[in-house]
Formats: structure tokens, sequence, C-alpha cells
């Protein structure tokens, strides 16, 4: 936000980086939409699962001298001169993430956990290999076989799903598909799947067959982080992880993998997927990694845990059915269709009264994606701001109330005054 003073024209600024005087001084137009969006940021409720507040530490990385600095290649054998410091930063960030997640090797370059899936798979697979991944329809990623995606073209993809019963991953089945198709790898790991994967059994199925493992763990790699979560690098020979969502670092993707992969991995980073790395997320994903290995992080994680178990039985007690009855993780994924609605009519409804969250396909689900017959909410953004069990709580009650045809006006006067009361919190 700016003040400007009438008569003087002087412009000041709350000191917030969008709302900089430079900034305001050479693109107006461009600093009024990011002050507006740190606007509707205060006065909504933020549910989405995949995303999350950075610290202002992590801003000032991104923000650093490092945001136009060209490292080409990796510490010690860059293409240009002048990256003695840049270095320095990566070999910080690749040194907290290997301790943190008790790694042998760990790649921080990756733009995206989707340019790290793409890395993996690189590393590991040739064009036409079989992959064995939990199939899109119960909760698998776009890199995980769509037609749309890199992945769906490049590679011959099997889906393994849950169990209509209680919606738990079906291991008989991924042992089953995976002595059928023998894969050339075998993904674990989900978008919306609530519960932990068992990466012992994934271990041991992808031994039977001689197939690598790949650990798909963007959504949950913050718990992980925080030991709230098993983590797979015991089990998986890669692990493709995400530094924003719940890590709480700036937008990108991590690489782990066991030390004979380590060059492979590398490679396939640069110079096959990507040119120079952004060295000013790089510097940030090394901030985050330093947070996430506080004692402050892993309460956090245990809170965020806490709550959308909070979540999951309001929601329960409103009409609506989680999918596996519960989570172990900050993901709720719940089936509205007892209510009468579809779960784009309730993200909708819920949008319009500023509680942000997504509508879900879910398992055997009837609806067309596009409508889809569930929502996917996550704990991640508001208890980063302070949230807690009494608020999710209530949450649960609002969200039940529009759904249950409640005026939007009423539920929403609400929600901005829960919003604005942990507006200013990161």
């Amino acid at each position: 936000m700016t003040v400007t003073d009438a008569a003087s024209g002087t412009t000041t600024t709350t000191g917030r980086p969008w709302a900089s005087e430079a900034l305001h001084r050479a693109d107006p137009q461009l600093a009024d939409l990011l002050a507006a969006e740190a606007e509707r940021r205060a006065e909504t409720v933020q549910l989405l699962a995949g995303e999350n507040l950075t610290s202002p530490a992590v801003l000032a990385a991104l923000g650093g001298p490092l945001i136009d600095k060209y490292a080409e290649g990796y510490p010690g054998r860059r293409h240009h001169t002048g990256c003695a410091l840049a270095d320095a930063a990566e070999l910080l960030a690749i040194d907290r993430a290997r301790e943190l997640f008790a790694a042998p090797h760990a790649n921080v370059q990756p733009r995206s956990a989707t340019s790290a899936m793409l890395a993996a798979y690189a590393a590991l697979l040739r064009p036409g290999d079989g992959v064995l991944a939990m199939s899109l329809e119960h909760g698998g990623h776009l890199s995980c076989g769509s037609r749309a995606n890199f992945s769906g073209r490049w590679f011959a993809f099997t889906g393994y799903g849950v169990r209509e019963d209680d919606g738990l991953i079906d291991l008989d089945q991924v042992r089953e598909l995976a002595h059928r198709v023998r894969p050339k790898a075998i993904v674990a790991g989900s978008i919306s799947h609530p519960r932990h994967p068992d990466w012992a059994a994934f271990r041991e199925i992808a031994d039977e067959v001689d197939a690598y493992l790949i650990a798909s763990v963007a959504q949950t790699t913050g718990l992980i982080a925080a030991g709230a979560a098993p983590s797979p690098v015991p089990y998986a020979d890669v692990t493709v992880a995400a530094t924003h969502k719940l890590l709480r670092g700036p937008r990108g993707g991590l690489l782990l993998s066991t030390a004979e992969l380590a060059e492979r991995i590398d490679r396939a980073v640069f110079p096959f997927s990507q040119g120079g790395a952004a060295m000013n997320e790089v510097a940030g994903k090394a901030v985050a990694f330093a947070q996430a290995a506080t004692p402050d992080y892993r309460e956090y994680a245990r809170r965020t845990v806490a709550g959308a178990r909070v979540l999951a039985e309001g929601l329960a007690q409103v009409g609506m059915r989680p999918l596996t009855g519960g989570t172990d993780t900050h993901l709720v994924t719940a089936d509205v269709r007892p209510l009468g609605v579809t779960g784009a009519e309730a993200e909708r409804r819920c949008a319009a009264a500023g509680l942000l969250l997504g509508k879900s396909a879910l398992p055997y689900d009837s609806a067309p994606p596009s409508e889809g017959s569930g929502i996917r909410l996550g704990t991640g953004t508001v208890t980063t701001q302070g949230m807690g069990e009494r608020e999710l709580a209530e949450i649960a009650g609002l969200i039940g109330r529009l759904l249950a045809g409640d005026a939007v006006a009423s539920v929403g006067a609400r929600v901005r005054e829960l919003a604005l009361a942990f507006a200013d919190q990161r």
C-alpha cells in the first residue's frame, strides 16, 4: 500500500517490497495490481492446498543481488566467470537440503516440482519405457501420465488406484500391475490422497520387478522436513519435492537421490532440461531449508496436521464425507455430493464468500473432471497466519452453511472478519 501527499505529491510506502517507491515510479499500473493482490489476500481465507506464504527472509533473498546473476552450470563448473559467491550460495542450499532430508545427494536448481519430475524421468528412463503411477482419476499428478503432459506422450503409463470401500491405496493392485507390466519405474505419491504412502511396501514391490522407485512428495515436502510425515529418502531412488507449498520457500523444485544416481540427476537438470539456474530462487531455498530445520517450524508442521484433522472432522459433521475418513497430512479431500452440489459449485459458492478452496474429482467419480464431486483443502497458509483448531472448526461450519444454501453475504462478512484478524501474520 502507498500513501501520497496531495500537496507535495510525495509517495511513501508501508515498507512492503511490492509497494516500493521505485516500482510505483517505474510502473504504477503493475504496482497497483500487486497492491490489489495483497489486499485480496488480506480479505480472504486461503485453503488452497498447494499455496502458502513465504517468510520475509525468503522474500528478501528472492529480491537480493543474485536475482540477475547468470550462473549456468554447477558450482565450480560454471560456463561464465564471476560466480564464486553464487557457487557459495548454491553449495549452502545443497548442504542444508542434504542435512534436512538426510539425503546423499540434492539438486536445488529445478524451477518447479514438475520440472524436477521431468529431470527424474530423463535420468532414469528412455522414451517408450513403462511407468507405474497413481492414476489421474485417483489423485495422480499431470506428470504421472496425462496425455496433455510430456509424461503421457513420452512414456507408457499404467495407473494404480485406491480401494473403493476405504479409499486407501490398493497395494495388492500395485503389486499385481507391477508384475504384469514390468515397469522401468514406479512412482509413489499423489496430489490429493490424504494418507502417507507405505514407502517400504513400494520399495519391496519395485525390487521385485527391478524397477526404480520415484517418490513424488511435492505436497508433503514440508511435513517430511519437519519429521511430521515418514520420509521416502531411505527407500526411493529419487525423491521429487517442492520448495513452496508447506516448506514455505520460493516456488521451485528439489531433487534428492542416491549417491549412485547423482551425476545422472544433475545432467538431467542441466544441460538436458534447464539452462542457467535462477540463483535468487536457489538463495531463497537455502533460507527455507534453514528455517525448516528449526523447532518453530516443526511446531508449525504439527499444528498444520492437527488443524487439518479438525477441519476434516468439521466437514463430516456438516454432511460431507472426508476421503479415507480423515487425514494424516495438511490435505483434506471431501465428497460434497451428500449436500446436493458438485465440487465446482462448492468452489464457486465458497469463493464468492472469500473462502478459497479447490474442486476435486474423486476416485470412482461419475461426474466429469470439470465439475468433480469433491473439494480439496489444505491448512498450510492459514496455519502460517496463526489460525488454529478453533478457527478451522469454525471454517468447516462456514463451508457447510454455504453449501447448504446460506446467504453468501452473511457468511462472507464473517470470513472477511476472520481473514483480516490474521492477515498481517506470516
